[in-house]
């Protein structure tokens, strides 16, 4: 398996981009092509002990998508990290890509280099979240900040396959991300959406479940518009961060009977933290697109692009992409017709 990873993308490349690739070439079995400015790269590797034992390769590239750059920047600058990156995939030289540049570059690359599946209307980003049960796998969370009923259902499934194959959830339980339970209730978006959900035989819907549900861990797979995902996802993750920085000041200036207590629970602690931490799972998939495309955090470590090379492994070893595309076909035997934006080579 071939993983190509844009170097030059993310707030802290290419340091920590290589630094992860690195443990990652030394804990799984991928073979890694970082993508990018091969001097910068090079000079990265250098301080690696014996880094030409290990499976990576370079692909030198000569520019670079900026994180402020719109999603235009991928049709002008076909030389940058995250589009050869992607390309590849396109060529058969790579079977993932992952970045951790501009969020809408690489939903923008994946669908013009790589296309939408048949059938497909809009790609969509599942990202997963810390619950006590394990993971809750939320989508859309910024992909599409306006969605329609469809594409929402579509989430749905593309969701539950991901959950199923990659998080190793049973028979995931879907819930519609809603202002309250009863069915009647939120916005035209979520009550158009509601009986359609209903409707799809290749989910298990669960009906409405509000946002204070997502980290309770009730259902494993929440869907929702992009716009709404994002907010959700940032706040989370600042809520995670400021909790656990409450809790070293509240140490800090409790006393010696405080640091004394917080030394018993150091165990407890560090497995709460754990829990918490975005860098477990630091990719999010692009569901939805002929390819398995990873979408990492703009401030990624290499930790957390270490544990998003895992996740790309896992996604194709589990053959993600051909189970969504067969479970859509499925559901489209209605005869349905496309709209013509929706209507696309695979």
């Amino acid at each position: 398996m071939k993983i190509a990873i844009d170097a030059m993308g993310g707030d802290h490349a290419p340091l920590e981009i290589v630094k992860g690739a690195v443990m990652a070439a030394e804990m799984y079995d991928a073979e890694i092509v970082l993508v990018g400015d091969e001097p910068q790269i090079r000079k990265i590797l250098a301080d690696t002990a014996k880094w030409e034992s290990l499976p990576i390769s370079i692909r030198h590239t000569t520019e670079i998508i900026e994180m402020t750059e719109s999603a235009e920047a991928v049709r002008i600058k076909k030389d940058s990290s995250l589009v050869v990156a992607t390309q590849m995939i396109r060529e058969g030289t790579a079977d993932a890509v992952l970045s951790a540049g501009s969020t809408a570059g690489a939903v923008a690359a994946a669908q013009l280099y790589l296309k939408r599946m048949k059938g497909i209307h809009r790609p969509t980003i599942a990202t997963p979240m810390p619950t006590p049960q394990g993971t809750t796998l939320l989508l859309d969370s910024g992909a599409n900040v306006d969605s329609k009923p469809e594409w929402l259902v579509q989430s749905a499934i593309m969701g539950s396959i991901y959950a199923e194959n990659v998080l190793h959830i049973d028979s995931p339980k879907v819930g519609l991300l809603n202002i309250g339970e009863e069915e009647e209730k939120g916005n035209q978006l979520v009550k158009e959406t509601y009986p359609l959900m209903q409707a799809c035989s290749a989910v298990s819907f669960v009906g409405n479940v509000e946002g204070r549900d997502i980290p309770k861990g009730d259902v494993d797979v929440v869907v929702c518009d992009g716009f709404v995902g994002n907010v959700i996802l940032k706040f989370g993750e600042g809520l995670a961060k400021t909790i656990i920085g409450l809790l070293k000041d509240a140490v800090r200036e409790g006393g010696i009977m405080a640091k004394l207590g917080a030394f018993l629970l150091i165990p407890t602690l560090k497995k709460l933290a754990k829990k918490l931490d975005v860098d477990e799972n630091g990719g999010a998939p692009l569901l939805g697109v002929n390819g398995c495309v990873l979408i990492a955090h703009g401030s990624s470590n290499a930790k957390s692009i270490c544990s998003a090379i895992r996740i790309a492994k896992e996604y194709v070893d589990s053959d993600v992409v051909s189970r969504i595309k067969e479970s859509i076909q499925a559901e489209n035997q209605t005869g349905e017709v496309l709209p013509e934006d929706d209507k696309q080579e695979t």
